[in-house]
C-alpha cells in the first residue's frame, strides 16, 4: 500500500466533499485495468478511479471503512490484489464477491510440516455461516475451513485454516502479527439458504396460524350446535 489519505473529491452536482483515497503500487493487477474496473484489495471489491504505469487509486466509502480493515493500512504494508474474473474464466475456489461481511483477528499461528495453521477469531454473527470443510475468504483469499470452535473454552469463537507452502508465499496472511485484523467474507450460499429457509419458516408459521384460526371457528360452531340440540332447537 502506497498511501491512504483524505482528499476533497468532486461530486455529481459540481460540489466537493471529503473522501478517503487509497493508492496501491503494483504491477500484475494493472494488466488490462481501466478506470472504472473492479480490483479487490484484501478481499474488498473497489473501483479504480485513476491509473498510472505503477499504481492505481480507489475511493473508500465510509461503510467500507466501517466494515473492513482497510482503514488500518499503513504505507508500505503488503495487500492481496485480485482482478475481477471474466465470465468465461475458470473458478479455482468458491464464489467470492468482494463484499466483506466483517472483520476477524488472527489469534494464533503454528506449523505442521511445511503447512501453516492459522486460527482466526470472529463474532458469532459470522461464525454461524462458517462450517468445517466449507469456504471462507480471508483478506480475499478463498480458503477451506478446518475446524470451527463455538461455545465455551479458550478457543471459542474461532475457526482454523491450513495454508500450504505455495499459498504462504503468495498472500499477506502469514506476514501479519497475531492480533491483526483480517477481512472475512463468508460463503454467500449459506446466507442465501438461510434467507430461503427463513421465508419458508415464515410461510409455515402463517399457515399454522390460519389453521389454528379455522379450527377455533369450527370448534365454536360445534359448541353452538351442541347447545341448540341440547335445548331442543334445530341443529342448523
Amino acid at each position: 500500500m502506497e498511501s491512504l489519505e483524505t482528499a476533497e473529491l468532486d461530486l455529481w452536482d459540481g460540489t466537493r466533499g471529503p473522501g478517503v483515497v487509497l493508492t496501491i503500487a503494483c504491477a500484475l493487477a494493472l494488466e488490462g485495468a481501466y478506470i472504472g474496473c473492479s480490483i479487490a484489495v484484501n478481499g474488498v471489491c473497489l473501483t479504480a478511479t485513476s491509473l498510472t504505469a505503477t499504481s492505481f487509486t480507489v475511493n473508500c466509502a465510509p461503510e467500507t471503512l466501517r466494515v473492513t480493515s482497510l482503514g488500518a493500512l499503513r504505507p508500505g504494508e503488503g495487500v492481496n490484489l485480485e482482478r475481477g474474473a471474466r465470465a468465461d474464466a475458470r473458478n479455482s475456489g468458491h464464489y467470492v464477491q468482494g463484499h466483506v461481511d466483517g472483520t476477524g483477528s488472527i489469534s494464533a499461528f503454528w506449523r505442521e510440516g511445511d503447512s501453516l495453521w492459522v486460527r482466526v477469531s470472529a463474532d458469532e454473527a459470522l461464525l454461524r455461516y462458517i462450517v468445517p470443510k466449507g469456504f471462507v475468504a480471508v483478506d480475499g483469499t478463498s480458503l477451506t475451513v478446518c475446524e470451527v470452535a463455538r461455545g465455551a473454552g479458550g478457543v471459542a469463537g474461532s475457526f482454523t485454516l491450513m495454508l500450504i507452502a505455495h499459498t504462504q508465499r503468495h498472500i499477506v496472511l502469514p506476514r501479519k502479527p497475531v492480533g491483526a485484523p483480517v477481512n472475512l467474507e463468508v460463503d454467500v450460499v449459506g446466507k442465501l439458504v438461510e434467507r430461503s429457509a427463513g421465508g419458508l419458516a415464515a410461510a409455515v408459521e402463517q399457515l399454522g396460524a390460519r389453521l389454528e384460526s379455522a379450527v377455533a371457528r369450527l370448534e365454536a360452531r360445534l359448541t353452538a350446535l351442541e347447545a341448540r340440540v341440547g335445548a331442543g332447537g334445530p341443529a342448523a
